[in-house]
């Protein structure tokens, strides 16, 4: 190709989409409609998402030999398709090849594969295990030439490590560096991208594009919000976060590299919205991904219960949700008006179903076997069992599923009760403190997110978020009866998970030791509970199950 017929504009795609893990068909469908919907735009080239045609993480899914084949067959599908003189594309897709599995994309262009590439960098530490079933590139490619431009392309973590990917990229001539990215979400997510392209970006000199996949998958949401650094380090566009996209953006080579023109420039949410929008699409995408038709919870005039219920309403819609109310002699007048006024902010179904008759026949099944014992905590818990029980119930009879309703705070320190609170098939709120949870339910209560089906105003009950939380298992009975102030042990908590922090240091925060010490037993002592509990969105750095795996059997204390 000579020089004169190299193109100086370059009209680039970022397919910011939601596929589902394993579904080979439809995320080739979604992506035969993007280069569609990018085509009608102008485009020249579509940049899907790491992994695009299996959905990621598809973890151990790529042992299968069947699907790996079936994800090469759908890459080469979208390749033929490319013979129509539209765009070409860039997908990810899991390829076996005599070097390995390897975590791979696929260039195509004119009707065929015109190039691949397979990460370098596997990562392997808090959520991701790629080296279980991906072998790395066994070395840097150079760059591929597209219609006459130098395209680099490394694979998410190939910007992140610290093995060269990008400047030997640079080096053998790229011109611009096009990362496809399953980056998923937690707090500061955003800001640590941008400071990570930006690193890159002075390391080779060359503009990046980052595009980032949306979605939820199990425990972790993708929340989108793909982007591009410029050359000069400024920030070139930014698309939405948690919404699906398919933008052209416009580049420009120029006498010193190529330049972003024309592209969107979309708001990140602030903190509180973006914790919410996160549980509300994990929760609408784990329902539907797996084919529920609606979902149940017990809504026990509580913070937890009633944020559930809400994000529950937004993500379905008021007609997917069931809400029941199932007191008991210690379920207080607040509770009952509470739920009942939550329930018609919401417009969602509401019954009462009373636990007094189940909860007698228990003890009246155990009254020979508990005869001469002190009355405690194992009665308490018959009562969180006959509720568990019954949302079971009605899952089973319904096909509806149990949304579980605890916070961090409760499950960190083991304040649940197994088969009982604990019973359901996804926690929105799991990795939310306790005071995290009021800072969202005030937001919830001025604000309506984006995409939220549920309606605006007030629809916590202001009762509910003044009121001091309780299990009202025994009369009179605050949380506060066996945990430390909720402020007090979230800081206590986010130290000790989050940051890794020994006692000695949390105790120079101003904590007390006694207090500490507790809570870091508690901690240790409740993780057989969490190995038992439902999966739920992952909002924090370091959420229990993917990103912080203790050994249940653990007489670790941290004592001088």
């Amino acid at each position: 190709m000579t020089k004169k017929t190299i193109p100086d504009t370059l009209r680039i795609a970022i397919a910011q989409l939601n596929p589902t893990v394993g579904d080979v068909a439809g995320n080739l469908a979604k992506a035969r409609e993007a280069r569609a919907d990018a085509a009608r735009q102008g485009a020249d080239l579509v940049l899907f998402t790491e992994l695009f045609i299996a959905g990621y993480p598809p973890e151990d899914l790529v042992l299968k030999p069947a699907f790996l084949k079936a994800c090469e067959r759908a890459a080469q599908e979208l390749a033929g398709e490319t013979a129509d003189g539209g765009p070409g594309v860039i997908i990810g897709t899991p390829l076996k090849r005599k070097s390995g599995t390897h975590n791979s994309i696929v260039v195509a262009d004119g009707g065929k594969i015109i190039a691949e590439r397979y990460k370098i960098d596997l990562p392997n530490y808090g959520e991701f295990d790629e080296k279980r079933v991906f072998q790395a590139g066994p070395e840097v490619p150079g760059p591929v030439n597209f219609r006459g431009i130098r395209l680099g392309i490394p694979i998410c973590e190939d910007i992140w490590g610290e093995l060269g990917v990008c400047e030997t990229l640079a080096e053998s001539g790229a011109e611009i560096l096009l990362v496809p990215n399953g980056s998923p979400y937690y707090r500061t997510k955003v800001d640590i991208r941008h400071q990570v392209a930006i690193k890159q970006v002075i390391e080779t000199g060359l503009p990046l594009i980052y595009a980032n996949q949306l979605g939820g998958q199990d425990e972790l949401v993708f929340d989108g919000a793909s982007f591009a650094i410029g050359a000069d380090k400024s920030l070139a566009f930014q698309m939405s976060q948690f919404e699906d996209a398919v933008d052209v953006t416009t580049w420009k080579r120029k006498a010193d590299g190529w330049v972003c023109t024309e592209g969107p420039m979309s708001k990140i949410p602030e903190k509180q919205e973006a914790d919410y929008r996160a549980c509300m699409l994990g929760l609408r995408d784990y329902v539907n991904k797996n084919g529920f038709k609606n979902v149940v919870l017990g809504l026990s005039g509580g913070i937890d219960s009633a944020i559930c219920a809400a994000l529950a309403v937004d993500a379905l819609g008021e007609e997917r949700l069931r809400a029941v109310m199932m007191p008991y002699r210690y379920t207080s007048k607040d509770s009952l008006k509470d739920a009942e006024d939550c329930a018609r902010a919401l417009g969602c179904r509401y019954d009462i179903v009373p636990i007094f008759e189940p909860v007698e026949g228990f003890m009246h099944a155990l009254t020979q076997l508990f005869d001469g014992t002190k009355e405690g905590i194992t009665e308490e818990n018959l009562q969180s069992r006959a509720r568990g029980t019954i949302l079971m119930a009605i899952s089973n009879k319904f096909g509806s599923m149990v949304v579980t309703t605890g916070n961090k705070s409760e499950m960190s320190v083991g304040y649940a009760t197994l088969y009982g609170d604990m019973n359901g098939g996804f926690n929105p709120i799991k990795d939310l403190y306790k005071m995290q949870v009021y800072a969202i339910s005030r937001w919830r209560n001025t604000h309506v997110p984006p995409g939220a089906l549920g309606p605006s105003g007030e629809i916590i009950p202001q009762n509910i978020i003044d009121k001091a939380p309780s299990a009202e298992l025994r009369e009179n009975q605050t949380d506060q009866d066996s945990l430390p102030p909720y402020p007090v042990l979230d800081d206590i908590l986010e130290c000790l998970v989050e940051n890794e922090m020994g006692v000695d240091e949390i105790v120079k925060r101003g904590h007390d030791r006694a207090t500490v010490a507790r809570v870091e037993n508690l901690l240790y002592i409740a993780e057989y509970k969490r190995r038992q509990a439902a999966p739920g969105v992952k909002i924090t750095k370091k959420n229990f199950g993917r990103d912080r795996r203790y050994p249940i059997t653990n007489r670790f204390r941290d004592r001088d």
